[in-house]
């Protein structure tokens, strides 16, 4: 994993899980792997990632079986979709609108490369 320089890398690593969870990839009451597993997956401190799924169990997106692992809540996915969608919306959206403004984008091209970027990676074929 390539880590960003403007964000803390706990976080980021929390992105990666959410992901995870968002992508199916990790469902419900799955047990997701170990800290040390994602520390040396990633290549960061194990303190690190203990970091990350504190955060996550906070958020109540992950949840601790003592002595048997950290798993996938059960309402992980609504969780971490109305996180997402309310950082995108007042952090990402803006900057986005600024670009399309400033180069000039067409909402019809914007249209059509979502398009095609939903159907390329999202439709199953």
């Amino acid at each position: 994993m390539e880590f960003k320089n403007n964000e803390a890398i706990y976080l980021q690593i929390a992105a990666y899980v959410s992901d995870h969870i968002l992508l199916g990839k990790w469902l419900p009451d799955d047990k997701i792997p170990s800290v040390r597993e994602l520390a040396v997956d990633l290549q960061v401190n194990p303190n690190t990632v203990m970091r990350t799924y504190e955060y996550l169990q906070n958020q109540e997106v992950i949840y601790n079986k003592r002595g048997i692992g950290f798993f996938v809540a059960a309402d992980a996915v609504a969780k971490v979709k109305k996180q997402k969608r309310e950082r995108f919306l007042q952090q990402d959206l803006p900057d986005f609108f600024r670009n399309v403004i400033l180069l000039d984008i067409s909402l019809e091209e914007l249209q059509e490369r979502y398009e095609h970027y939903k159907n390329e990676h999202f439709i199953s074929k």
